[in-house]
């Protein structure tokens, strides 16, 4: 196992909500909200440039989701400096889960991912 760079750190971090008034349970919809901190933990300022997300849901249907910033902004961060946003997305299920990473510039040039580490979706109570 390989030591992390410290001139390259990125944390994330999320918090989920299920959307009760944009779902449609008898349709097979389900909606959730996911607000996403990301924290320039590392040495160097660090623009976000992409995005890629693995979103499963309960019967283990994949979908993959790859693109440009997030929601419209590709954020330049300092060292120490935080970026906070929501969105969303809709399952099939009252249960899954997302992943992925994003794509990282830091200010040296060096391209690097910044993990984000598996996060479940769940409507209350759907598990015991």
């Amino acid at each position: 196992m390989t030591t992390p760079d410290p001139r390259y750190q990125i944390d994330v971090s999320v918090v989920t909500r299920h959307l009760p008034e944009q779902s449609l349970p008898d349709q097979e919809r389900y909606a959730f909200a996911y607000t996403v901190t990301i924290r320039n933990s590392g040495l160097l300022a660090a623009k976000l440039l992409t995005r890629h997300w693995i979103i499963t849901d309960g019967n283990a249907k994949v979908q993959e989701v790859r693109g440009p910033g997030v929601v419209g902004e590709q954020p330049l961060l300092q060292p120490g400096q935080s970026h906070t946003y929501t969105s969303g997305c809709v399952l099939a299920t009252p249960v899954g889960s997302m992943h992925g990473s994003f794509g990282m510039q830091a200010g040296d040039g060096h391209g690097f991912a910044a993990p984000i580490q598996p996060f479940r979706l769940a409507v209350p109570g759907a598990l015991h």
